[in-house]
């Protein structure tokens, strides 16, 4: 983000506390006008927490939180006005058709029915599914009902989108396209907030990021510039059989490479040399243990960084 745009959402210290548990532990973010900004970390990390605070749902327990310039504490429903949300769980009406949701939703917001219109036949074609308006929600493809969802999270013009887990559960196809419609509402300006503990989607998605563990941030940036931060260029993945444990896999290959983890089902070399890494584990004696070279990732810095990996 410039450091001379006013941020659209700006934390200090934010906390979150349900008694004795803390599940947002002191954090500070910015999020600049037209930025993709990721919130990325395991389930319970501090994610969803963060982002009903943002989403004027929560209210915090600690810090300073301002969005779109406002107090969530007393502003909410000025704020709520101009977000859109595409929730973890899908909350549509399956029982209306895809054309009802949207209009439905819109008068919430007190938009004039021709506005509604206008827009429910833009956002339709926006994420493809013109031809599915009169279709009722209920037997749509899990991918389907994620771009309705979108769509009717868009009807007010939001300024900021939150999605939280946007395409948790869909397959490979599906979340391609997803991700190709939130890119081209990202090239339209339209500001991007969202939670995930995919790396892929992240650095597809992402301008920057937090990396979230335990409620706390351990890294920030832009997904490349942390992985050159904290990861090499490579990683070889050697994935022993029942006879070779990890962990004295990883003894063995201590080195190997310039960083060795043992995780419970493989050894994770990190070089900035794949190749010739590959060629130290044969010489080392397990060219019949399954090896392969990879481009790190940001589960990498998350496993770095905690210990741990995303899906812990």
């Amino acid at each position: 983000m410039s450091s001379s745009a006013e941020p659209l959402v700006e934390a200090r210290g934010l906390e979150k506390r349900f008694g004795d548990f803390t599940a947002v532990a002191g954090i500070d973010f910015a999020i600049g006008r037209g930025e993709a900004f990721g919130f990325l970390g395991p389930n319970g990390a501090g994610k969803t927490s963060t982002m009903r605070m943002v989403g004027c749902v929560s209210q915090r327990s600690g810090g300073d939180l301002r969005v779109l310039g406002l107090d969530p504490a007393t502003d909410g429903s000025r704020i709520r006005a101009h977000l859109g949300v595409v929730p973890q769980e899908d909350t549509l009406d399956t029982e209306l058709t895809v054309w009802d949701n949207l209009v439905v939703y819109g008068r919430y917001f007190g938009l004039p029915r021709a506005v509604i219109r206008e827009r429910a036949e833009e956002l339709l074609d926006f994420v493809q599914l013109t031809d599915r308006r009169d279709s009722k929600v209920d037997p749509l493809s899990g991918g389907m009902k994620r771009r309705v969802t979108i769509a009717r999270s868009l009807i007010n013009e939001p300024s900021v989108v939150l999605l939280d887990e946007p395409t948790t559960g869909l397959d490979p196809q599906a979340r391609h396209l997803l991700w190709d419609r939130l890119h081209r509402l990202k090239r339209r300006g339209t500001t991007l907030v969202l939670t995930t503990h995919y790396m892929d989607e992240a650095e597809q998605l992402c301008d920057r990021l937090v990396i979230m563990d335990g409620g706390r941030i351990v890294a920030e940036g832009p997904p490349r510039t942390l992985i050159e931060r904290y990861a090499t260029r490579e990683v070889v993945e050697v994935r022993p059989d029942l006879d070779h444990d990890p962990a004295e896999v990883a003894r063995h290959l201590a080195r190997a490479g310039e960083r060795v983890e043992a995780l419970a089902d493989r050894v994770l070399l990190y070089t900035d040399d794949g190749d010739a890494t590959a060629h130290a584990v044969v010489e080392a004696g397990f060219g019949d243990v399954p090896s392969m070279v990879r481009r790190a990732g940001l589960e990498d810095v998350f496993l770095i960084l905690t210990g741990r990996s995303l899906e812990d």
